[in-house]
């Protein structure tokens, strides 16, 4: 089973590649020059967002600077311990809606501080995967198409970011503990 899956994911990316191409030819569309304007409007966008992602990494930067995450971290303790659930996953809980790289960052730090296989680094990783960018995608692609009213999309990201944690927290509690 093994063998197969691993021939599927060696060849999946290369047929999906041909096939794209396969079928943009039968449809006579100009492929090299699709290709050419969507990185065009790509270079476009990525100069759009810099000063929102500026922004938030200033932003970002800050809040961990101050101390105010360290701070966080202590005055929920008590909580945390209470429901037998790691207080040093709370930085990573509040860093992974903010940031993809600050998160991983961070995630990285509790792996190499707790071991690989602890229970803390399984969480973490599992909130890594279990949950998104919210704000980052908020302030930066909806800044950058222009987008204002971004109420409902951020109280959705985050109830989403909420039950990603909990969910993550519970399952490694009940599969790991």
């Amino acid at each position: 089973m093994y063998a197969v899956i691993s021939t599927i994911s060696v060849w999946l990316i290369p047929a999906v590649i041909v096939f794209i191409l396969l079928f943009a030819a039968m449809k006579k569309v100009p492929v090299y020059e699709s290709f050419v304007g969507g990185a065009k409007e790509g270079f476009d966008t990525a100069i759009q967002i810099i000063p929102h992602l500026v922004g938030m990494m200033v932003a970002i930067q800050m809040f961990r600077a101050s101390g105010a995450m360290e701070w966080l971290v202590m005055l929920f303790r008590p909580l945390f311990e209470t429901i037998s659930v790691p207080a040093e996953i709370l930085p990573l809980a509040l860093l992974r809606p903010l940031t993809g790289a600050g998160s991983l960052a961070f995630m990285s730090d509790l792996t190499q501080q707790f071991g690989a296989d602890s229970l803390i680094s399984k969480i973490a990783a599992t909130i890594q995967a279990s949950t998104d960018t919210t704000m980052y995608v908020i302030t930066v692609y909806f800044g950058a198409v222009g987008i204002r009213k971004v109420s409902y999309a951020l109280k959705v990201g985050l109830l989403s970011d909420v039950v990603g944690v909990v969910a993550s927290v519970m399952i490694c509690l009940l599969v790991f503990a």
